[in-house]
């Protein structure tokens, strides 16, 4: 492992701000936020053009066609994640939950609230759900009316086989709901091919927009038969698609400024190639970090084939001299802001690869990691303690 003995400046994004490698919020281009600068009124002609304009576009992304709707919610991705399971289940439906990460599990926590029954295949975090044990149960549980689960966990950063799992709930005559909060938009997602009723991400994710709209890309004829379903007014999904379609707004004010910013947002995507170009960014930024991380001798958590371009994670050292709380500050002064461990199954930390970043901010922050071992006195120790 080799370290420069002179400290980087520290990087900023193009608006002077630290790079944030996270899952999102995340670093966003300054004609995104400048997009935000400008007041619009949530019944004015022109923000309902705009609006109008982010949910067509949406369904492109998914490949959905005319029969597909993306219904808006305002607030995070999780807003978006619990309209989607408390619409689409009814009160007498059974969900059949794959769990690998903490967001498996807090659809689970969701669905046990609005009083929905579950049945639970989980898998340890760095391990995708079993195939043959996912059909095992639909085979002997008929009352399961509902497949879910997520796109990339982004607890370990795993890539869990969606297209195999909505081949299975269509065998067997299950609604299928994707959680593709981190996916979306940089990982090809095919409603229509997968068998998908409805998907949920939100506008701060792989569209690098800002966080503060989820959306909900639904299958029209699944969606009008979810009416009496939701528990709650604000989340229903059905209630907020009639309302838009009868007259074009929301039934509660919108983030008017959110929203810009998305349209803006999907117009740099598009120009950067849509989801081949975006996740084509991102997989090299993934292949930067891990051949960098490994060359200063961290360990990642998961194999190449199971790791999805979005967020990566690593083996925390066991050297003593390493200290995370340390190494995340002096990174964050350097400009670079990372994501602590979320596992069970082992302590780590994790390193987002999405947003406006590229080669040069990838290849910058592991200058400043190297650096940072420097200064903390473990050049060469960490492959000896990994």
């Amino acid at each position: 492992m080799t370290a420069s003995s002179t400290a980087s400046s520290p990087a900023a994004s193009e608006t002077g701000d630290p790079l944030l490698l996270t899952p999102g919020p995340l670093t966003t281009s300054r004609t995104v936020k400048a997009a935000m600068v400008h007041d619009w009124g949530s019944r004015d002609a022109n923000f309902i053009a705009i609006n109008r304009s982010v949910l067509t576009r949406l369904v492109r992304i998914a490949n959905g066609s005319d029969d597909w709707a993306t219904v808006p919610m305002q607030g995070s991705g999780t807003f978006a994640v619990e309209a989607m399971l408390t619409t689409f289940v009814p009160a007498d439906g059974e969900v059949l939950v794959l769990i690998n990460g903490a967001y498996g599990k807090r659809a689970k926590r969701i669905l046990d609230i609005a009083g929905r029954r579950t049945v639970v295949h989980e898998t340890a975090e760095d391990t995708p759900p079993d195939l043959a044990a996912v059909e095992a149960l639909l085979a002997s549980n008929p009352s399961i009316t509902h497949v879910f689960t997520v796109h990339c966990e982004t607890t370990s950063g795993i890539l869990n086989p969606i297209a195999q799992i909505g081949a299975l709930a269509a065998r067997y005559g299950k609604g299928y709901l994707v959680d593709s909060m981190s996916a979306f938009g940089a990982l090809p997602i095919d409603v229509q091919a997968m068998h998908i009723d409805a998907v949920a991400a939100s506008s701060n994710k792989c569209i690098e927009g800002v966080p503060g709209l989820g959306f909900v890309i639904c299958r029209v004829e699944a969606l009008k038969r979810t009416q009496g379903n939701a528990t709650t007014l604000v989340l229903d999904l059905h209630d907020q698609w009639l309302n838009m379609e009868k007259t074009s707004q929301y039934r509660f004010t919108p983030p008017t400024h959110v929203i810009v910013a998305f349209h803006q947002a999907l117009d740099e995507f598009d120009a950067e190639g849509g989801v081949a170009g975006r996740g084509g960014r991102y997989r090299n930024n993934c292949r930067i970090l891990l051949d960098g991380m490994r060359a200063l001798g961290f360990r990642p958590l998961l194999a190449d084939a199971l790791q999805a371009p979005i967020i990566v994670t690593f083996h925390m050292p066991e050297d003593p001299l390493f200290v995370f709380a340390q190494f995340y500050e002096s990174l964050k002064a350097r400009g670079f802001v990372i994501y602590p461990g979320k596992l069970t199954v082992a302590d780590s930390f994790r390193i987002g690869c999405i947003g406006r970043i590229g080669e040069k901010e990838m290849r910058a922050a592991l200058a400043a990691i190297g650096e940072v071992l420097e200064e903390m006195g473990m050049v060469g120790q960490i492959e000896k303690t990994a």
